[in-house]
């Protein structure tokens, strides 16, 4: 991976045009393969509402491309035990561990997943002076935040990725490809936002309502304050105010320096050598989500490559309808044990065919409004993801090579 210069928000205003495209309107197939061996793709960010495979999807896309010569490293967010285990791995953590048994095309695979508070722990100790770290570390506001404040696994979900990108550069291109699953939040691109809601939250009156007597001289002491701080005890009690600020005096200091990365996380999302992918099921909340996904996309100038729908149900027995396999199903009524079991098949037919036709539909309307978004549909499979092969057969529905 190579060093990119970082956009303005001027200069990121201008780019519009989808990842490789020319704004076509007419919509095409998403050749994953394609994607997945163009070198100049580094990161590959799949994003979508939760329960669409999101996770499994990145794991296949990563070993595929690991088999096809890649040096890949798979982000994870909060993957079933069934996903590591069809990795081989007893169990995934905050740092990179080397999946077995990839294929002979040369490449490697690792694997990670996101641990919210050891991350931010890393970014402290990394920035602060071991005394600094320390005080931080310790302080139970600062707990609390690291462990479950809202947006802070979107924020450190970002961090991670700029560590990762910044490892691949400079330890002479340890991954050459990053896949990142985005955290199952209720928008999953929240991970987009939670850079100016730290901002905010930081940057905020409150915030600088309790940094007022550490920062400022003596008269700022005022009796004003002095009502305002004793409001505050009693809401939340003097020992949780006094533990918020004195988190907040000493991340202050810290504070430029995680914005100043969150922005450089950011420009790297918008740069070409980036491909975002919209992960659904063809279900109506989940297609409704992936509009408004590839609409965000566009409006904050992310290379989108396309939508990947996932378990979608086939056709079954050509050249009979479901009102044939019903009206058919109903003259077998009555008949004997055979006549039963072939009512019965009839009506798993026609159940087949109704939900293949709503969800053809689902998939018109979402190309009808999004024409130039180009798509792959991947057929829903018998059972779970339990091992390489499973993965690996997810990945060749994604290349429509089977």
């Amino acid at each position: 991976m190579t060093g990119k210069a970082q956009t303005t928000p001027s200069e990121r205003k201008g780019r519009t045009t989808p990842r490789g495209g020319s704004g076509s309107t007419v919509a095409s197939a998403l050749d994953i393969d394609q994607l997945l061996g163009d070198r100049k793709t580094e990161i590959i960010v799949c994003c979508g509402s939760g329960g669409v495979g999101k996770t499994t999807t990145a794991a296949a896309l990563g070993l595929r491309a690991a088999e096809q010569g890649r040096n890949v490293c798979v982000l994870t967010i909060d993957p079933a035990r069934r996903l590591a285990q069809s990795m081989g791995l007893t169990e995934l953590d905050n740092t990179p561990r080397p999946v077995k048994d990839v294929g002979k095309g040369g490449g490697t695979l690792d694997a990670m997943m996101l641990d919210m508070k050891r991350t931010f722990d890393e970014v402290v100790e990394q920035q602060a002076s071991p005394e600094k770290a320390a005080q931080i570390l310790n302080n139970p506001f600062y707990v609390a935040l690291s462990s479950s404040f809202a947006g802070t696994q979107e924020y450190m979900a970002m961090e991670k990725l700029g560590q990762l990108h910044a490892q691949a550069v400079d330890e002479a291109r340890t991954w050459d490809l990053i896949v990142v699953d985005t955290p199952p939040s209720r928008s999953a691109l929240d991970f987009l936002d939670a850079p100016d809601r730290l901002s905010s939250m930081l940057d905020g009156r409150f915030i600088k309502l309790l940094l007022a007597p550490a920062k400022g001289p003596a008269r700022l002491l005022t009796a004003g304050f002095g009502i305002v701080t004793s409001a505050l005890n009693k809401v939340l009690g003097a020992q949780v105010l006094t533990d918020m600020q004195t988190f907040v005096a000493a991340f202050d200091t810290l504070f430029g320096g995680f914005r100043q990365r969150a922005e450089g996380t950011y420009a790297l999302l918008q740069a070409e050598e980036t491909a975002f992918l919209v992960v659904a099921a063809p279900e109506t909340a989940a297609m409704r989500e992936a509009s408004y996904f590839v609409e965000r996309l566009a409006e904050e100038h992310m290379p989108l490559a396309g939508l990947i729908i996932n378990r979608v149900h086939e056709n079954g027995a050509d050249g009979i309808t479901a009102a044939d396999a019903e009206s058919g199903g109903r003259k077998l009524e009555g008949g004997d044990a055979t006549d039963k079991v072939t009512a019965d098949l009839l009506a798993i037919h026609a159940e087949r065919m109704r939900v293949s036709a709503r969800e053809t539909r689902l998939r018109r309307g979402f190309t009808a409004a999004h024409p130039g978004v180009a798509t792959v549909s991947v057929a829903a499979l018998a059972g779970d993801v339990h091992d390489l092969d499973g993965l690996r057969e997810i990945g060749d529905l994604l290349a429509g090579t089977t």
